[in-house]
């Protein structure tokens, strides 16, 4: 039955991660902490294999999304080179830092960020913000910046790209398909990272690689890469005003309910 749940939540990840080029991980982190909360799973470590998996099912859900978007021309690949380098590097500092900071922390973190990112996009007036792009040098520190705390919370780092890139005027659609691209560097950097950190930590459940719980990855992966290339379809379809508006409300409930979580 859990592996069926699984599933259902990879299915909804991916579309969402297609839709919104944010990975998944704002939707599979809260759930797969409930899940192994359910399961009995030692809870000290429950947070940071949440983070891990949801990281590993990024590598799908945004190989999956790229295609998509790689047919429409979405995809600003001069961005993607140095934002990309700057997150990988950003990864892997961000892994070390989380396997410092007590999880309860990291989940209330979580929670506000969500919530931050949500309040400043409904906010904002669609084309809000400044016009022009930064150099190569400052594309990379942002990168190193949107790396290190993304996989903190093992969110792909979409979220924070998406509404940099938005605030810059990009269109939303391309700020989507930009997003989903960079993801998936980071994706590799942290999952690998956390796997190779969490090797041989005795608190883990069998059919784990690491701090991956690979029944959980399989199910999520079976659905969530299907699930991607429509939500990259129906992103395309969508006036940039709604898909913004929409994006906003979905952070605004994630966050909640993180929060709550930690509080309940």
């Amino acid at each position: 039955m859990i592996f069926v749940a699984y599933m259902a939540l990879g299915a909804i990840a991916g579309l969402l991660a297609g839709l919104f080029g944010i990975g998944g991980g704002i939707i599979v982190v809260p759930v797969l902490v409930l899940a192994f909360n359910i399961q009995g799973i030692n809870p000290e470590i429950v947070f940071y294999m949440a983070i891990a998996t949801s990281l590993a099912n990024i590598i799908f859900t945004s190989l999956s999304a790229i295609r998509i978007h790689q047919k429409k021309s979405a995809i600003q690949w001069y961005l993607v080179k140095p934002i990309s380098v700057g997150m990988l590097i950003g990864s892997f500092v961000g892994v070390n830092t989380a396997l410092n900071i007590p999880a309860i922390y990291l989940q209330a973190s979580f929670g506000a960020f969500a919530i931050f990112l949500s309040l400043r996009m409904m906010l904002s007036r669609l084309g809000a913000g400044r016009s022009d792009l930064p150099g190569p040098m400052v594309l990379g520190a942002t990168g190193v910046f949107i790396g290190w705390v993304s996989v903190l919370f093992g969110i792909g780092g979409g979220n924070l790209l998406v509404t940099w890139l938005s605030n810059r005027q990009l269109v939303m659609q391309k700020a989507v398909a930009t997003a989903s691209a960079c993801g998936f560097a980071i994706a590799v950097s942290g999952a690998l990272s956390n796997a190779l950190l969490g090797w041989g930590n005795p608190m883990l459940p069998a059919n784990s690689l690491g701090y991956i719980y690979l029944p959980a990855l399989l199910g999520i992966v079976l659905t969530s890469s299907f699930t991607a290339s429509y939500g990259s379809v129906i992103a395309h379809r969508l006036s940039p005003k709604l898909l913004k508006q929409l994006f906003a409300w979905m952070l605004l409930l994630m966050g909640l309910r993180m929060l709550t979580s930690v509080w309940f």
